[in-house]
C-alpha cells in the first residue's frame, strides 16, 4: 500500500522532475506550496513509480508524473478502501477531470471549486499595463514613483528585513481572517527561501522595505507568484512591486499564475482588476464506487 508522510525540504530534488513531466499549471503543483502549507492543510506526499502524489484532508491531488495513470489511480482507490475513506481527487484541472470521467464514467461525481480557480495573466499585460483598462494601475505607479524608491532582489542579506516587514504587515492587518496563518507561511517561506528555490523582490522607500513578493517557476510557460505583501504608507506600493518584480526578476515565461481568491471578495476584486486572460479551473472528483468498510 502507498505510504504517505509529511514533505521535507530534501524531497524537492525528486519531486521537481515528476512535476515537470505533467507540466500542470495549477498553483498546487509547486513543491514550495506543498511544503509551506503542509501543516495548515494536513498535507502529505508519496511516490508511486514515476508519479508524485499529494494527499490533504479533502482527498488527493491528481497525480503528477508519467506512466499508467489508471494503475496509480487504482492504487489510490485501494488505499482508500483499506483506510475506509472515500476516494476523492480534491484538486483536478479540466484535462485531468476529463481523464477521471473517461476512466470511471458515471461513477465520477464532479464539483467545480470556483473559489480555488487560479488567476492566470499574460506576462506582457502585467509588465506593460497598456490600454485604458490599466489606466488606474499606471496612475498608482506614477504616484509611487514620486518617492525615493529602489528595487532589489531578495537575498540572504535582506531576508531579515523582509521578516520584520512581514511582522509589521500582520500587526496592521490583524490576525483575523487567516492573516496570522498567512503571515506564518510567508515567514517560513522566507526562512527556507534558498532551499525552496524561490525568486523574490523588494521595494524600498528612503531605504525602508515597503513591499516584497516572491514565487517560483510552475511549469514550462508559467511563473507562480506565491506571496505579495505591501504596507500602505505610500500609494501604489502593490502595483509597483507587482510590475517591478516581473520586469527585473522573472524572465522567459508567457503566463503568471497569481493563485486563487479563496472566495474573499476584496481579494477577488484586486485580482480581477489586473484582467486575467483565463482562469485555471479546479474540480473535486468523487468516485462513488469506493466505499469504506
Amino acid at each position: 500500500m502507498i505510504e504517505f508522510r509529511k514533505p521535507e525540504l530534501s524531497d524537492r530534488e525528486w519531486v521537481l522532475p515528476l512535476l515537470k513531466l505533467s507540466d500542470f499549471r495549477g498553483c498546487e503543483y509547486t513543491f514550495g506550496n506543498n511544503y509551506v502549507w503542509r501543516n495548515a492543510f494536513d498535507l502529505s506526499i508519496a511516490r508511486y513509480k514515476n508519479f508524485y502524489i499529494v494527499k490533504n484532508k479533502s482527498g488527493f491531488f491528481f497525480p503528477s508524473g508519467k506512466g499508467d495513470i489508471a494503475e496509480v489511480l487504482g492504487e489510490l482507490e485501494g488505499y482508500c478502501r483499506e483506510k475506509g475513506i472515500p476516494f476523492v481527487i480534491s484538486s483536478s484541472n479540466t484535462l485531468s477531470m476529463m481523464t477521471l470521467k473517461e476512466i470511471y464514467g458515471e461513477k465520477a461525481e464532479v464539483t467545480a471549486n470556483t473559489d480555488d480557480f487560479d488567476y492566470i495573466y499574460r506576462y506582457e499585460d502585467l509588465t506593460e499595463l497598456k490600454g485604458k483598462k490599466y489606466h488606474q494601475k499606471r496612475n498608482h505607479i506614477a504616484r509611487f514613483s514620486e518617492n525615493n524608491w529602489s528595487y532589489e532582489e531578495i537575498s540572504p542579506e535582506n531576508i531579515g528585513e523582509c521578516l520584520e516587514m512581514n511582522e509589521e504587515w500582520l500587526r496592521r492587518s490583524g490576525a483575523e481572517n487567516g492573516r496570522a496563518e498567512e503571515s506564518a507561511v510567508a515567514a517560513e517561506s522566507l526562512m527556507h527561501f534558498n532551499e525552496l528555490g524561490y525568486i523574490g523582490g523588494i521595494l524600498r522607500v528612503d531605504g525602508k522595505i515597503q513591499a516584497f513578493t516572491f514565487g517560483e517557476p510552475l511549469n514550462s510557460d508559467t511563473f507562480n507568484v506565491h506571496v505579495e505583501k505591501a504596507l500602505t504608507d505610500y500609494q501604489g506600493a502593490y502595483p509597483m512591486i507587482n510590475r517591478q518584480f516581473l520586469l527585473n526578476s522573472v524572465h522567459g515565461f508567457k503566463f503568471i499564475n497569481r493563485e486563487e481568491d479563496t472566495g474573499e471578495e476584496n481579494l477577488r476584486k484586486a485580482k480581477l482588476s489586473y484582467y486575467p486572460c483565463f482562469m485555471e479551473e479546479k474540480f473535486t472528483v468523487k468516485i462513488v464506487s469506493t466505499k469504506g468498510r
